[in-house]
């Protein structure tokens, strides 16, 4: 790589400094330090470039690095081998480097592992949409790179871009401490506005859904292809198709011999198919509690992003049941299908130390009962009591 064409990369990464918004959710700003090397990942949208400029600005300015970015998407940069292309970059003064969207470079695991062996005194920091490339990924990445997973918008981190004002996070299912906020008619009004459209930082810039359903057919069309080579134009309508129902059905299951039937696909290869969506952070399987099974359906499925539901005209109790599901998965709960329906709807576990804690809880609307579980969630309630939590509370868990 020439010195001119790291000026030109110079300049793509001051324009795009010059973007950055105003304002970074918390997960942005909560991290003093890095380690040298490390992978970046989550979904689509949630602010991981920005984050990673973040970072290399502000060790910039402290003189604490010299870092440069670099997207492998690049058309420009894929002439060369991605080791060669940041060996120059090094060599050329740098400390470190970015690397967005890594696994648009050819044999980028390989080469991740050279540089990280052969300049053992520069940070190389990497992003990418799924932590599958962990492990589909040669070299034995994960032994040389810390991985670091950015969830969607928490609700506190929603409420923190709308007004400035950054809550304590808080624990639901512990009665002992103080809410974090007053439940005002604007803070309702707030985490209406906020699960239907505001788990994505760019929901600010306006066509929420339009984005949404761009990102869908990206993550579909671009990043499963690359985690399944052998893919084939039916598997990618199939797995469109299973969105569509998704979106559309009262119950939140796939008819596995019946989805095999019509698309004249094996189980083996369908399941296959559902595990790699899981993995892009486009569908979450939730399990039968203890199944330890490998390749399943799940219990229920739902969409990571419950926003997709709004965008596409989903159920409200699935939604209600997949933002639950993927609030508590980003808190650091393992969340599982009770095997009794009649006794609630989840079971979240949760290791401490040397014991393993569950909780069982039922979710629905404002006067939903309790039945056998430890906690009801209820939708359109504002303060908790009692066994019953309000929905908005879980979006404070982090």
């Amino acid at each position: 790589m020439t010195i001119q064409r790291i000026a030109e990369l110079e300049a793509t990464m001051r324009r795009r400094a010059i973007a950055l918004p105003a304002r970074f959710r918390p997960f942005v700003r909560h991290r003093d330090s890095h380690p040298r090397a490390f992978l970046l990942t989550g979904p689509r949208g949630v602010g991981k470039t920005t984050y990673l400029l973040h970072h290399a600005l502000k060790a910039q300015e402290t003189h604490q690095a010299r870092i440069l970015y670099v997207s492998a998407d690049n058309p420009t940069l894929g002439s060369e081998p991605l080791y060669e292309t940041i060996a120059s970059i090094f060599l050329a003064g740098y400390s470190g480097v970015i690397i967005d969207e890594v696994h648009f470079a050819k044999d980028w695991s390989l080469h991740l592992k050279a540089l990280y062996d052969d300049y053992p005194n520069h940070s190389i920091w990497v992003s990418d949409s799924s932590s599958l490339i962990l492990r589909v990924g040669k070299g034995d990445l994960s032994r040389r790179f810390v991985h670091i997973e950015m969830p969607l918008l928490s609700f506190r981190e929603f409420l923190y871009l709308e007004t400035g004002k950054e809550y304590a996070i808080y624990n639901p299912f512990d009665s002992d401490t103080d809410l974090p906020l007053e439940p005002t008619p604007s803070v309702l009004a707030a985490f209406r506005v906020y699960r239907n459209s505001g788990t994505r930082p760019f929901y600010s810039e306006g066509d929420f859904n339009d984005r949404m359903l761009s990102i869908l057919d990206k993550t579909l069309y671009n990043d499963i292809p690359f985690f399944l080579p052998n893919i084939t134009d039916g598997n990618l309508r199939l797995m469109k198709a299973i969105t569509g129902t998704l979106a559309n059905a009262s119950i939140p299951r796939l008819q596995v011999r019946s989805l095999c039937t019509d698309w004249s696909i094996g189980a083996d290869k369908l399941y296959q198919l559902l595990q790699v969506m899981e993995s892009v952070d486009l569908l979450h399987i939730i399990r039968l509690e203890n199944d330890t099974k490998a390749k399943t359906a799940g219990e229920k499925l739902f969409f990571t992003d419950p926003a997709f539901y709004s965008v596409l005209g989903g159920d409200l109790g699935n939604a209600r049941e997949a933002l639950v599901a993927t609030l508590c998965t980003y808190s650091g709960y393992t969340v599982e299908a009770t095997k009794d329906e009649t006794s609630g709807d989840f079971v979240l576990s949760k290791s401490t130390s040397n014991t393993r804690n569950s909780i069982k809880i039922e979710i629905g609307g404002p006067s939903k009962k309790l039945k056998r579980a430890d906690f009801v969630i209820r939708d359109d309630t504002d303060y908790p009591g009692g066994k019953t939590i309000p929905l908005w509370l879980l979006g404070m868990m982090y």
